[in-house]
C-alpha cells in the first residue's frame, strides 16, 4: 500500500515531456495490454489477477534456437517447466505448484488451454509454439472460467488469427549442431466474409551427442518436428465462427540419461564429465503425433452474446530411452558396465497407442448492462486413453522386450459456473465467480508380462473414482489514480483424484497390484496487488504478494529403491511469495523488461515419508525404517522443482539508420535459483542456480518488413542437471547446451 501511495507521487513530480514540435517524432509509449484472463478482452491493468504476458519480437528471441516449449521457463515469474521425456511431454509449475510425475496418465495443477481448448494429456501440452498472438500466463486458481485442474494456474496461448487484411511471413535459421528452424504463415481473405490462415513450423538438429558404447544408437539428442494450423473464418453480421485443424508430428532423442554424473556429497558434475559424450546399451528414440480440431462460434444476440467451443484431440506416441544411464551391469564384472556403478540394468517405454479428448463449452455473457455484468456457462469434458508401458532386456543381444503392463482411463466431468463484476463506485468493482464441477474415472491396469524382479501377470485392479467440489474466487479493484490500480482476491481451486497404475516394477504383495491413487486436492488462495502505467504510458508495472494453502496436495513418490511411483495426498502445503512485472521505455530506442519472483513452499505433514534413493545419495531428512524399507520424512522440506527466486531482463536497444532502417541489439537473462528433484532432500539430488542468457544483433530493413540476425543462446555455455533418476545410481539430465545462429524474417 505504501508503494501504492508513491506512485501517483512519481507520476506527479516525472518531468513533463516537452511537446513534440511540429514534425518531430512523438515519444514512444507502451500499447495498451489486452489480455483475456477472464474470457473477455480487458486491460490488463483492469483484471485483479496476476499476468504475465510475452508476445512479438519477445517470444521469437526467446524460440530463436528452435527449442521446444520449455524456452519459456523461468523467462516468466514464478514459472518452471521441465521434462524428462525431452521435448514430447513437458512439466509445468507455477508458485512452485506442479506434478514430477513422468507417467502418461498424469494430471496437472497446472492447466494449458491452446486456442480456449483444454489440454489435459501431458503429451498434448508440447505443442510448438509459431504463429501466435501472444501467451498468457495467469498465475493462482482459475477454477472458475477455465475448464480443467487449474489450482495452481493457467498458460494460455491464442493463435494468431485469419482476417480480412492479406499477410505473413517466413523466417528462416541455422545454428549450431546443423539446427534449422522454419516458420510461415499466410492469411487473407476467401470472400467478403470468409478468410484463412495457414501456418507451418519444422524444426531439426543433428545428433551432437555420441555414445563411446557399441550400442543401438550411434548418437542423441537430435529431433526432427513438422506442426502446422489451419484456420477458417466467417464474420457476419451477427454471428462468427472460427474453425481450427492443427497437427505435430516428433521424431527424434528421448531424454538422455547419463549414468553417475553427480559427484556422491554434492550436487557438483564429477570432474571427467564430458557433455559430448555418454556411454549407452539401451535404444533411445521418442515418436509423437498429435492432431486436433475446434470450433469456436459466437452469436451477438443483443443484450447477451453467446459461445459455442467444441474440441477434439487425438495422440499416439511411443517414448524408449535407456533408464540406467549407461551399459552393462556391476555383477557382470569389471570391464563390463559403466560409466561408474549400475547396480542393474534398466530399459523400458512407455506409449499411447490410443487417446482421444472431447470437450464442449456453452457460454452466454452480457453485453455492456451498465454497472452489472456477467457470464454464464457448461463445460463437458471426456477423455479415452490406453497406455503401455513395456521393460526390455538391454544384457541380450537385440535389446528384447522383457515385460508389458496396460493402463486404461475413461475420464467423464461437467461443470456449470457463474461469474460476475458489479461497479460498486465509479473507482471499486466487485468481482465473483463459481463453479460447480463433478469427475468421475474409470480405471483399470493390468501386467501382461511379467519384468524381471517386477509384478507377476495379473489384473485387472480396477479403480473408480467419483467426486464433486464447488470452487469459486472473489476480487476487488479500486482504482487510486486513472493509471493506477490495487486489488485483492481470494480464490478456491481443485484438482480431481489422479491415479497412477505403473505396475512393472511393483511388489508381488503391492495391494491392488501397485496401483496408487490421490484424492482430491484443494488450494485457497489470497493475493493483493498493484497495476499502473507510469510516466505517461511510458513504463508499465504489476506488482503482487500472496499465499496459498493447499489441502490434501497431490504428490508422487517417484523412484527410490524400489523403482516405483506412488500417489500420495499431504496432509497440508503451504506457499507465499511475491512476483513483480516491469517494462518500461528509459529512452525511445531502449526498452526494457524486468520480471521477479520469490516463492517459499513447504510441505505440513509430520506422518508423510517416502522411498529414499538406491542409488548412493546421502539423505539429509529424517528417516524410519517401513516394512523393512528405509523411508525419508519430509515435513517442512518444499516442494520439488519450485525455486525460491526467479529472476529474468530483456533489453533492446535500436539505432535508427537512413531510409527507416534499422541496427538493434537484444539480450535476455534469466536465473533460476536451486531446487530439489524429489520429495526428499540430498545434495546430489538439488539442483545449482542457473543463469542463462541469450544475445541478438540485427539489422531490418523496409521498416520492418525484412530481417536478418546472428544469435546466441546460453551464452556462457552454463552446464547444470536440471533432473535426476534416483533407483539405481546418481543419474541426471541436462539443460539445453549452448547454440549460435543466423536468421533471416520477411514480413509480407
Amino acid at each position: 500500500m505504501a508503494l501504492a501511495t508513491l506512485l501517483p507521487a512519481a507520476q506527479a513530480f516525472a518531468q513533463e515531456p516537452a511537446a513534440p514540435s511540429e514534425g518531430a517524432k512523438a515519444p514512444a509509449v507502451l500499447d495498451t495490454l489486452q489480455v483475456t484472463a477472464q474470457r473477455r478482452v480487458e486491460n490488463a491493468k483492469d483484471v485483479p489477477v496476476s499476468i504475465t504476458t510475452v508476445s512479438g519480437e519477445k517470444l521469437d528471441v526467446l524460440g530463436s534456437a528452435g527449442d521446444d516449449i520449455r524456452f519459456l521457463s523461468s523467462r516468466l515469474p514464478s514459472l518452471n517447466i521441465e521434462s524428462s521425456y525431452g521435448r514430447a511431454f513437458p512439466r509445468f509449475y507455477i508458485r512452485g505448484l506442479g506434478n514430477t510425475d513422468f507417467d502418461l496418465n498424469a494430471s496437472q495443477p497446472v492447466s494449458l488451454v491452446y486456442d480456449d481448448v483444454v489440454q489435459e494429456s501431458p503429451l498434448l501440452k508440447g505443442f510448438p509454439v509459431f504463429d501466435l498472438a501472444g501467451i498468457e500466463l495467469l498465475r493462482g486458481p482459475q477454477g472458475t472460467l477455465f475448464g480443467r485442474n487449474t489450482p495452481a494456474g493457467v498458460v494460455k496461448f491464442d493463435s494468431a488469427r485469419p482476417s480480412q487484411d492479406a499477410d505473413g511471413y517466413v523466417k528462416l535459421s541455422y545454428g549450431t549442431y546443423d539446427t534449422w528452424n522454419f516458420q510461415g504463415a499466410y492469411g487473407g481473405p476467401l470472400t467478403s466474409r470468409w478468410s484463412a490462415r495457414v501456418s507451418a513450423l519444422y524444426q531439426r538438429r543433428d545428433d551432437w551427442v555420441t555414445n563411446t558404447h557399441d550400442g543401438p544408437n550411434d548418437g542423441f539428442e537430435g529431433y526432427d518436428e513438422a506442426a502446422g494450423r489451419v484456420q477458417f473464418l466467417y464474420e457476419g453480421d451477427d454471428f462468427e465462427a472460427l474453425f481450427n485443424l492443427h497437427k505435430r508430428k516428433l521424431n527424434g532423442t528421448a531424454r538422455l540419461f547419463r549414468a553417475n554424473i553427480i559427484q556422491k556429497g554434492s550436487n557438483a558434475l564429477v570432474t571427467d564429465f564430458d557433455r559430448d559424450e555418454v556411454a549407452n546399451d539401451g535404444v533411445n528414440f521418442s515418436d509423437l503425433e498429435t492432431w486436433g480440431g475446434s470450433a469456436r462460434l459466437k452469436w451477438n444476440l443483443g443484450q447477451v452474446t453467446a459461445y459455442s467451443i467444441t474440441g477434439y484431440e487425438t495422440a499416439e506416441s511411443l517414448n524408449r530411452g535407456d533408464i540406467d544411464g549407461g551399459y552393462g551391469a556391476s555383477f557382470l564384472g569389471p570391464g563390463n558396465y559403466g560409466p561408474g556403478e549400475i547396480p542393474f540394468a534398466s530399459e523400458s517405454a512407455d506409449g499411447l497407442p490410443d487417446h482421444r479428448q472431447w470437450t464442449q463449452e456453452f457460454r452466454v455473457e452480457s453485453n455492456e448492462w451498465g454497472r452489472f455484468d456477467w457470464q454464464a456457462g457448461l463445460f463437458y469434458f471426456d477423455e479415452d486413453v490406453t497406455i503401455d508401458s513395456f521393460n526390455y532386456d538391454s544384457l541380450t543381444p537385440g535389446n528384447p522386450q522383457a515385460g508389458h503392463a496396460v493402463q486404461q482411463q475413461r475420464n467423464k466431468a461437467w461443470a456449470a459456473f457463474v461469474s460476475g463484476d458489479f461497479d460498486v463506485t465509479d473507482r471499486f468493482k466487485l468481482r465473483g465467480g463459481l463453479r460447480y464441477t463433478q469427475d468421475k474415472k474409470d480405471f483399470s491396469a493390468s501386467v501382461l508380462e511379467a519384468a524381471p524382479f517386477g509384478a507377476p501377470v495379473g489384473g485387472p485392479y480396477v479403480v473408480h473414482t467419483d467426486v464433486d467440489d464447488v470452487s469459486w474466487d472473489l476480487s476487488g479493484t479500486y482504482t487510486l489514480t486513472p493509471d493506477v490500480n490495487v486489488y485483492g482476491r481470494v480464490a478456491k481451486g481443485f484438482r480431481a483424484p489422479s491415479i497412477q497404475g505403473r505396475l512393472l516394477f511393483a511388489a508381488a504383495t503391492a495391494p491392488n497390484g501397485g496401483v496408487s491413487t490421490a484424492d482430491s486436492e484443494k488450494v485457497i488462495s489470497y493475493e493483493i496487488g498493484l497495476k499502473a502505467d507510469l510516466f505517461e504510458k511510458r513504463a508499465r508495472l504489476g506488482f503482487d504478494i500472496f499465499r496459498y494453502d493447499v489441502d490434501g496436495q497431490q504428490l508422487i513418490a517417484v523412484g527410490g529403491a524400489s523403482n516405483t511411483a506412488t500417489l500420495l495426498n499431504a496432509d497440508k502445503t503451504i506457499g507465499q511469495g511475491a512476483e513483480l512485472d516491469f517494462e518500461a521505455y528509459l529512452t525511445d530506442n531502449l526498452l526494457v523488461t524486468l520480471g521477479s519472483s520469490y516463492n517459499d513452499t513447504e510441505i505440513k505433514d509430520p506422518n508423510l515419508a517416502v522411498a529414499v534413493c538406491g542409488g548412493g545419495c546421502t539423505i539429509t531428512d529424517p528417516t524410519t525404517v517401513i516394512n523393512g524399507g528405509t523411508y525419508a520424512l519430509v515435513n517442512g522440506n518444499p516442494l520439488p522443482q519450485a525455486p525460491k527466486w526467479i529472476h529474468n531482463v530483456t533489453a533492446r536497444v535500436g539505432f535508427p539508420m537512413a531510409n527507416g532502417d534499422e541496427l538493434y541489439v537484444y539480450t535476455d537473462w534469466a536465473y533460476r535459483s536451486a531446487v530439489n528433484f524429489f520429495l526428499y532432500e540430498s545434495p546430489e539430488f538439488r539442483s545449482r542456480s542457473s543463469l542463462e542468457g541469450g544475445l541478438r544483433v540485427g539489422y531490418n530493413w523496409g521498416y520492418g518488413l525484412y530481417d536478418v540476425a546472428v544469435f546466441g543462446r546460453n551464452l556462457t555455455d552454463q552446464t547444470r542437471v536440471v533432473g535426476a533418476i534416483d533407483f539405481n545410481n546418481l543419474t541426471g539430465f541436462l539443460n539445453e547446451p549452448r547454440t549460435f545462429g543466423v536468421e533471416f524474417t520477411a514480413k509480407f
